[in-house]
């Protein structure tokens, strides 16, 4: 259960960021409207999601993956549900996403790019970063530094909206129940 109501004063911005929410996603993000009890951290999130959006440097695919690590490891259920959905939209195999949570215990499901990305973006969420020359040498000779620098910025901005939703007490809204993702994903993944 939520730690703030997601009945936030009605103000034009909210009602804007309600309108655009429904027309990309199908409903009202819960984050929006956590968010719009304080509508200055509501409009420069906002603002802020849609500059993230225009970055294009990185496959979508391995963003998709880092992403859905960071949120995995930090355990923001309302990030992993809306995840499962956009993995699905951006045609992501579900019987590979869904093992992005144990991702260590199923690297044969993943090439070596992936595998790389997903060790990189668990090592930049832990609370103490682990991220080792080694690793950034690596991924910045596959990726090019461009798309490194994305990867990188990718992983801190999804630092901060699992750790924002779990800490307001968000869980998942049933974006995943929308998409192909096998019932058995939750808890550990079947081998």
């Amino acid at each position: 259960m939520a730690r703030i109501s997601l009945d936030p004063p009605r103000t034009v911005f909210l009602r804007f960021a309600e309108w655009y929410s429904r027309r990309k996603y199908g409903k009202v993000l819960d984050p929006l409207l956590a968010m719009g009890h304080n509508p200055r951290v509501l409009r420069a999130g906002t603002f802020y999601e849609q500059g993230v959006g225009k970055w294009r440097d990185l496959d979508p695919g391995l963003k998709h993956l880092a992403e859905m690590v960071s949120a995995a490891r930090i355990g923001c259920s309302w990030c992993m549900d809306f995840g499962y959905w956009l993995a699905e939209g951006l045609g992501m195999p579900m019987e590979k996403v869904q093992y992005v949570p144990a991702w260590r215990e199923h690297r044969e499901r993943f090439s070596e790019i992936e595998l790389l990305v997903m060790e990189y973006a668990e090592a930049m969420t832990e609370t103490e970063p682990t991220v080792t020359d080694a690793m950034a040498e690596e991924l910045i000779g596959r990726l090019g530094e461009r798309a490194f620098v994305e990867l990188t910025a990718i992983v801190a901005v999804e630092n901060h909206r699992s750790r924002i939703n779990a800490a307001l007490g968000l869980v998942g809204q049933g974006f995943s129940d929308q998409c192909a993702v096998p019932p058995h994903r939750s808890g550990a993944a079947p081998a």
